[in-house]
């Protein structure tokens, strides 16, 4: 909840804005005894938030322009405008109005704003501060005319915003959503044909000031003027307000403003400022007047708010991973049950198959042991079948060759490579665990159909079919020739003997496969 303190030079009214809702809490004059007053009424309400919009006679606009910088600098060259201009600075500020760009350099346009009088405002401040409240902010009502204007419609362009106010007749002058111009007038209590025609003529004498001041030009589109006139007085507004070259009037009711704004609830003797106090309740622009000491306790509080709010994210983001870790360890531990239960109905059901195994002299621990040990020596024992239709695939390719012995038998693979089929092993020799196991075939036979005589001929067939042997996965591990040469060139074997006797030449092969 917010509390707005509108400042008048007859008479100040402090309002309360919660949701869409404005109510009337106190009143209080402009003198002295209003400021004791108001004072009062603050004991017991420290750290109470509050605005100040001021809706007085007597602000001061002055247009400059001045390098373009940013940071310390800029602020630096915008106190020392502000001191050259105003003698009190306490409630004077700057706003931009955009960059200019010229040939020699870029500037920046910028509005000095601040009050004639500012002691009307200065002891209100003061009560607020001895108070240990918290001032959010020091608004005038031109100040919430850009917003306003944007909330009827009017975003860019040049436009006069007219309202009638307590404080009197508020024109104020917007080019692009920017203030440019301000003033009030002061009216009584008229009727509201006349009011229309007062607005009329002071926006012409406005409208004719600013193009005194080439903030307007003299010959151009017609400028919009926004009229809020009171509630239910639209109609003869329009009837007085008739668009000319110079004006295009338009005129909303203040209730259908006040809805625009987003105000539904207002006390029934406020007029247009009504929508000026909840827009600066709810919706106030970064522009205000108010200095960093008059606004330090506001700007603590926010940092204390930032820092709640910070901590508040972080326990619930906490919290929301514990809980998601939460849920998983119960996840898990529902999955742990499962298979508890799993693995116990496992057990169960073998040992009811145990149970009906025939009764053994040994462990159940040694009958797995037997049944590893047989898994791993049928893993390394090979059938001869393979071997042999090997053996018959070759033996289709060399007809000339007939067989007459082969050995198979399975071992490590040096051994079976070396030694000669049906060689039994070392007393006490234990085989090589490290060791390859192979099979090995030794392969008999003699060659017909070739003269006997022509030994080169039948080693060089021997030779080949040796190594048609040692294909697929086989690997040639000795040949036994019907012939020999030794490294004297001498030629063993008996020739003649074979050919007299009548006996094919007969050859020795042996190959060797590693068993997976």
């Amino acid at each position: 909840m917010r509390r707005i303190l509108y400042v008048t030079a007859e008479e100040n009214h402090l309002y309360t804005s919660s949701g869409s809702s404005l109510r009337l809490e106190a009143k209080f004059p402009a003198g002295d005894a209003g400021i004791l007053e108001f004072r009062e009424y603050l004991r017991g309400r420290r750290g109470g938030l509050f605005s100040l919009l001021a809706d007085v006679a007597g602000e001061d606009f002055h247009e400059e322009q001045i390098p373009y910088l940013r940071g310390a600098d800029r602020d630096a060259v915008l106190r020392r405008r502000l001191t050259q201009r105003y003698r009190d600075t306490r409630l004077a500020a700057a706003f931009s109005l955009g960059q200019v760009a010229t040939e020699e350099r870029r500037n920046e346009r910028v509005l000095l704003a601040s009050f004639t009088n500012t002691q009307q405002l200065a002891p209100w401040l003061d009560a607020l501060e001895d108070a240990g409240a918290r001032l959010a902010g020091v608004y005038s009502v031109p100040l919430l005319a850009p917003l306003l204007a944007a909330r009827l419609g009017v975003r860019s362009g040049r436009a006069f915003l007219v309202s009638a106010n307590r404080a009197g007749l508020r024109q104020s002058f917007i080019e692009n959503g920017r203030l440019r111009f301000a003033r009030l007038e002061r009216t009584v209590d008229t009727a509201p044909q006349a009011l229309a025609l007062f607005v009329r003529s002071e926006t012409q004498r406005l409208a004719q000031y600013l193009a005194t001041l080439r903030a307007l030009p003299r010959d151009g589109t017609p400028i919009q003027v926004l009229v809020v006139a009171p509630p239910g007085e639209r109609h003869r507004f329009e009837q007085v307000l008739a668009s000319d070259a110079r004006l295009t009037f338009r005129t909303v009711d203040a209730a259908e403003a006040a809805l625009a704004a987003g105000l539904k609830a207002a006390p029934p003797d406020t007029a247009a400022e009504a929508i000026y106090l909840h827009l600066a309740a709810r919706k106030p622009p970064r522009e205000q007047f108010a200095n960093r000491d008059d606004r330090h306790s506001y700007v603590v509080w926010q940092l204390q708010r930032g820092i709640v709010a910070a901590g508040a994210a972080a326990f619930a983001a906490c919290a929301l991973f514990a809980g998601v870790r939460w849920l998983e360890g119960l996840d898990v531990r529902g999955q742990a049950e499962r298979q508890a239960i799993e693995a116990r109905r496992a057990a169960d059901q073998y040992r009811g198959i145990t149970a009906t195994f025939p009764v053994t002299q040994t462990s159940t621990e040694n009958l797995k042991a037997t049944v590893a040990e047989f898994s791993r020596i049928a893993s390394h024992t090979a059938a001869p079948e393979a071997a042999f239709a090997h053996v018959s695939r070759v033996l289709d390719g060399f007809p000339q060759f007939e067989l007459d012995r082969i050995d198979f038998s399975v071992g490590q693979r040096d051994r079976a490579a070396s030694a000669p089929a049906g060689t039994p092993s070392a007393p006490g020799a234990k085989p090589d665990p490290q060791g390859d196991a192979a099979m090995r075939l030794e392969i008999s036979g003699r060659v017909n159909a070739t003269e006997r005589n022509d030994y080169r001929g039948i080693t060089a067939q021997v030779r080949r079919f040796a190594g048609a042997l040692g294909t697929s996965g086989y690997q040639l591990a000795r040949t036994q020739l019907p012939f020999d040469i030794t490294s004297e060139g001498t030629l063993t074997g008996d020739i003649g003997g074979s050919t007299e006797s009548g006996d094919a030449p007969r050859f020795t092969i042996v190959v060797v496969r590693t068993l997976p």
